[in-house]
């Protein structure tokens, strides 16, 4: 369903900031209700500019969707990324390049935009994390729907999902990247049991999901029967891209959170300190830098495997920072304001404190795969070097042995 872009002509980009200061003026995101201004945004063309029109974009270039987040952020609003995550940046990209029915396709993008239905992603398992394509969960057909059994893992936002893009297990005759189908999955239904696991920072955001002869339509399957390894990629590129930062101005982002910090406590400042400030700095400017360049190469297609470059960068970008912002404080880096589990707030919360961020930021050399699958992932589809030795690829997955 997905339409070619092209060059970012400057009519374009006129064109896109023309909208978006309209929609922002008719919608102050200081006065109306979020979902308000999302859907005028999506009505509009602009939740994600390179969509075909009508289902929430222009037909335009992906480089151009960073004027419209400005242009929405600076007059106060938020970004629909920081509201649902997984639905915005994995979900939009993958149910618009395969989704059967463009009426379906539609009826989930708006609500995804304004944030109204939250999107979760049921790919891991307790045998299954960074080999993914390894999955046990199985889906029988049944009719005009598929009959769904097992259990996924470290499944962010789950337990205020409304859906949940799963890939299961259709014939296990297959190796395993090739007995995979992929379905979006409806997460209030009867037999999707969701489990909180609780965090360091006090919160609940990741879940373990137990699904008992939980039921999908066949109708909400995205791509063929035993594609959905082909499908899942599409997920994985653009989750990977999306972790990976937002290109911001400079100075902006984690490392504006340090400089912030610096400012404000001149009394703990050490030569050492210094140093290591301005070397984040640096860092984080070639990051953004680097970034920016990405995206306009990739702005007229799917993002491809150079997204990992972002993903992992980022990742070890924001420990570091965090790191560095704790040392700052000092004692007071021990000071945290709340352990209760707050199961509503999300890891983007901009009310959370330095101390939960730098907790939180554990995790992102994990989410969205390890910087160890990263590194692989860069050095084999960038780099072209040997890819790890692999006994199972080529077997049926009923055979491939599992702890």
């Amino acid at each position: 369903m997905s339409s070619p872009t092209t060059t970012r002509p400057a009519s374009d980009a006129a064109r896109v900031a023309q909208a978006a200061r309209e929609v922002v003026e008719a919608h102050d995101p200081l006065s109306v209700p979020r979902e308000e201004l999302f859907g005028a945004l999506y009505d509009a063309g602009l939740a994600w500019v390179h969509h075909p029109e009508g289902l929430g974009g222009l037909g335009l270039s992906r480089g151009l969707q960073p004027v419209v987040d400005q242009i929405v952020t600076d007059a106060g609003g938020e970004r629909m990324f920081a509201v649902n995550p997984i639905g915005y940046g994995m979900g939009a990209p993958t149910v618009v390049e395969y989704g059967q029915d463009r009426d379906q396709v539609g009826a989930w993008l708006r609500p995804m935009a304004t944030g109204e239905e939250i999107w979760c992603q049921l790919f891991s398992e307790p045998g299954a994390g960074s080999d993914v394509a390894g999955l046990a969960t199985s889906a029988v057909r049944d009719g005009d729907e598929w009959v769904v059994n097992g259990q996924k893992v470290w499944t962010t936002l789950a337990h205020v999902a409304r859906w949940g893009m799963l890939v299961a297990r259709t014939d296990p005759e297959q190796p395993k990247h090739r007995g995979l189908t992929y379905f979006v999955i409806d997460m209030t239904q009867p037999g999707v049991d969701v489990r909180p696991l609780r965090q360091m920072t006090g919160q609940a955001e990741f879940n373990e999901v137990h699904l008992h002869d939980a039921r999908v339509l066949d109708a909400h399957r995205l791509g063929e029967v035993g594609a959905g390894w082909k499908v899942a990629i599409t997920t994985l590129m653009n989750e990977r891209t999306a972790i990976g930062g937002v290109t911001g101005r400079r100075g902006s982002g984690v490392i504006g959170e340090a400089l912030g910090l610096w400012r404000a406590h001149p009394d703990r400042h050490t030569p050492v300190l210094r140093d290591r400030l301005a070397a984040l700095w640096t860092r984080a400017e070639t990051h953004r830098l680097t970034l920016a360049r990405a995206r306009r190469t990739a702005s007229a297609g799917q993002p491809g495997p150079e997204g990992s470059v972002s993903k992992l960068v980022g990742a070890e970008l924001n420990q570091d920072v965090y790191e560095f912002c704790m040392d700052l404080l000092g004692p007071d880096a021990l000071l945290y304001d709340d352990w209760t589990m707050d199961r509503g707030r999300v890891h983007t919360d901009p009310n959370s404190t330095v101390q939960q961020r730098f907790l939180r930021s554990r995790a992102n050399t994990i989410e969205g795969g390890t910087s160890e699958v990263m590194r692989n992932i860069l050095g084999e589809r960038v780099l072209g070097l040997p890819g790890e030795p692999r006994s199972d690829s080529d077997r049926p997955w009923k055979e491939v042995p599992r702890g």
